[in-house]
């Protein structure tokens, strides 16, 4: 025999649109945006698709190893009388972080923003080991 729950049907089960209002009012604050990543002889390329994200709306900072991509994709045009059945336009906070490998030469790191990509070129270091120095033995 199956018992029933006290509460009633409407106070667990949510409204059919419930998780799309969710979910939509999620996607309008945060988005992450694709991104390629691609190593050359001599740096590290990283590609972030940002469409319709205007530069001055795009902040780069490099925190130890780290280099974070954060800004804000706005909404700024009005359309009376249309009613929209759907929409898969992203807008909102970004934010990005990838983990620099060891031989980036920090001081040289690039940015560039065209056609909707930002690109960042990673230098490497000229010279990939730490020079060599010898440590003298000391008597007692």
């Amino acid at each position: 025999m199956v018992e029933r729950s006290p509460h009633s049907h409407s106070e667990w089960w949510p409204h059919l649109s419930d998780p799309l209002r969710r979910f939509g009012s999620k996607v309008a604050e945060f988005f992450t945006p694709a991104s390629d990543a691609a190593a050359t002889d001599d740096a590290y390329v990283v590609e972030v698709e940002l469409p319709g994200v205007k530069e001055e709306d795009i902040n780069i900072e490099l925190h130890g190893n780290v280099v974070s991509v954060k800004g804000e994709k706005r909404s700024s045009h009005e359309e009376k009388g249309k009613t929209y059945y759907f929409s898969e336009r992203s807008y909102g906070a970004f934010q990005r972080a990838f983990r620099l490998p060891p031989d980036v030469d920090e001081s040289r790191i690039e940015a560039r923003a065209e056609d909707g990509i930002l690109s960042l070129r990673m230098p490497k270091k000229t010279e990939a080991d730490p020079p060599k120095r010898a440590i003298k033995v000391q008597k007692k």
